[in-house]
């Protein structure tokens, strides 16, 4: 049964609630190609100073965190489309800015830190975040080392 977590740090009135677990069965139902009966949907709403994220900044601290249980067996592509569809649900449902909403995914990359990261042509594949780092920081390079560029390079 997949669980979905939906955690926000502002009030939402009850008939909103209703049409966004809807509208969440539809995309997972859609995206996984599979029925309805067995999605789970927790929706909780927390005080402003509850739920913190740095990128909120845009949607005036407004943030929703999402927790998704998803079975094996489902392609990168589907999880990626799902997270798409979760983020774009909870921007037009409330207004949030899109990079205001964290959905990490297991082996993922969160969907708007992966497009920023293939925009500098590093790809989305989570060896491919850590390798850098790590070639800098063996090479005695300034990540971590109090200083200089702390980013992460593109593989080359």
């Amino acid at each position: 049964m997949p669980h979905l977590q939906f955690e926000l740090n502002f009030p939402v009135k009850k008939e909103e609630k209703g049409r966004f677990a809807r509208a969440i069965v539809g995309h997972f139902s859609r995206i996984m190609d599979t029925g309805t009966d067995h999605i789970g949907i927790t929706l909780r709403t927390y005080a402003p100073e509850d739920l913190h994220f740095g990128r909120a900044a845009p949607s005036g601290g407004r943030t929703a965190f999402v927790n998704a249980d998803i079975r094996t067996g489902r392609t990168k592509e589907q999880k990626r489309t799902l997270a798409l569809a979760f983020i774009d649900e909870i921007a037009s449902t409330w207004g949030i800015a899109r990079e205001a909403v964290y959905v990490p995914m297991p082996g993922s990359v969160h969907p708007t830190l992966s497009d920023a990261l293939a925009r500098r042509g590093i790809g989305q594949d989570v060896r491919e975040l850590t390798e850098p780092v790590a070639r800098v920081a063996d090479r005695g390079g300034a990540a971590g080392a109090g200083g200089g560029h702390r980013g992460i390079a593109p593989r080359h």
